[in-house]
């Protein structure tokens, strides 16, 4: 889905009188800001046949013409809809790519609140994230995933150059290593030992940022 309204600045969650990561990111998507200065004027049975086409476009259903339907259906301009379509779409997946334990219903609630949606909305945005449609969408969202080519099979050895063309590297280690992927394809490639120490070592130190930066968000998340 995409808006058909002009796009709202962005916010920062700066903004908010809360120290919580949210959920939808460092900023707010411009389409979820301006989605949510219309819902103010949105009745509840509007919102809840907008909420409805939104699971499905998530489960995976061709909701084009269930869109037609509402729009000829319901008294808000066409722009306006589409505003409110994409900004329910996004705010939705965004919160269904986190786990349940990383992001509580209190929390989700709080920064739907600190949007300025309406509280018996917020109540029907967290039945679907919460709710018994969660495995179904959570089943959905894997099969559209899109991967990419992953390692299939990997294999190395050190080689000792015993004669080259410059004497630098005579007898110098090397390791060799041949990656196959999941496409098929194989990439061969030589490293110096020294470079290898070097790439072993900013590995490690990339893996380590990241699981430390997992943590201090699912601490704030889970507050």
């Amino acid at each position: 889905m995409s808006a058909l309204g002009a796009a709202a600045p962005y916010l920062h969650p700066a903004d908010n009188h809360s120290d919580q990561v949210s959920f939808l990111g460092p900023q707010i998507p411009p389409e979820v800001a301006a989605m949510a200065r219309f819902l103010g004027d949105l009745d509840r049975s509007t919102f809840r046949k907008l909420l409805k086409l939104v699971v499905s476009s998530l489960q995976g259903e061709d909701c084009r013409e269930a869109v037609q339907c509402l729009c000829a259906t319901v008294n808000l301009p066409q722009e306006h809809l589409g505003t409110l379509l994409a900004g329910t779409h996004t705010l939705l997946r965004q919160a269904l790519r986190l786990p349940p334990t990383n992001l509580k219903p209190d929390a989700f609630k709080d920064q739907l609140q600190e949007l300025g949606i309406p509280q018996d909305l917020v109540g029907d945005l967290a039945s679907v994230v919460f709710g018994g449609q969660r495995p179904l969408l959570d089943s959905v969202a894997q099969q559209q995933s899109t991967w990419l080519p992953h390692i299939a099979d990997f294999r190395w050895r050190v080689d000792v150059a015993i004669s080259t063309s410059t004497l630098a590297r005579s007898l110098q280690p090397s390791v060799l290593m041949q990656l196959e992927l999941s496409d098929g394809s194989a990439h061969r490639f030589e490293v110096p030992t020294a470079k290898f120490q070097e790439l072993r070592y900013n590995v490690a130190l990339v893996l380590k940022e990241m699981a430390d930066l997992k943590k201090k968000c699912e601490r704030k998340l889970q507050n």
